[in-house]
């Protein structure tokens, strides 16, 4: 089976303004972010809780604890969040009637929180209607990893941030691509 794309940044842009004319916006924007900018896994993102990234004083946490049952190699972890993404967050989450804590992060339309597998062909589907031909819900995960490495970002940093326990497993998430071989052979 073929990996998952990663994306452009013209990609996630149109990706976006699709979302931004559908149903549903602020949450699915929220949830594709979620993936391209801290390297969740659908699993993990569906799983989430308002009270794993809505702190106490009403401001987005910036850093999400995934308790071992949250994670796909039931390993717990912390998921750091960035300013731009805690901005996202934060102006989905006004958009939630009842923001309680122990209440699913994302609904679905019946109002009930998604499974990875709703939440999976949710993504399928978002890509499909934008264009965006052999993406897929770990897209965003490898773009994250393949963005950071891009930046000079270390394996082992990489390693942690997505919660991977063999440096390996992460090699093979980076996608070499032509801005990364000319910015290596400027550096001789």
């Amino acid at each position: 089976m073929a990996q998952a794309k990663t994306l452009s940044e013209k990609e996630l842009k149109r990706v976006l303004a699709h979302i931004a004319i559908g149903k549903h916006a602020a949450r699915n924007r929220a949830m594709l972010l979620i993936t391209h900018w801290a390297g969740l896994r659908v699993g993990e993102v569906a799983s989430l809780l308002i009270g794993d990234v809505l702190a106490m004083d009403g401001s987005i946490k910036s850093e999400i604890r995934l308790l071992p049952e949250q994670t796909k190699g039931r390993h717990a972890r912390t998921v750091f969040v960035g300013e731009r993404l805690r901005k996202e967050l934060a102006a989905y989450i006004a958009t939630l009637k009842h923001p309680t804590p122990d209440r699913p992060l994302f609904y679905t339309q019946k109002r009930s929180g998604f499974t990875a597998n709703t939440m999976c062909q949710n993504f399928h589907w978002l890509y499909k209607e934008a264009n965006i031909d052999g993406a897929s819900s770990h897209s965003g995960r490898r773009t994250f990893i393949t963005n950071l490495a891009n930046k000079g970002v270390g394996v082992r940093v990489l390693m942690a941030l997505a919660g991977h326990r063999n440096i390996s497993t992460t090699q093979v998430y980076i996608d070499v691509n032509d801005e990364m071989q000319r910015a290596a052979v400027d550096l001789v």
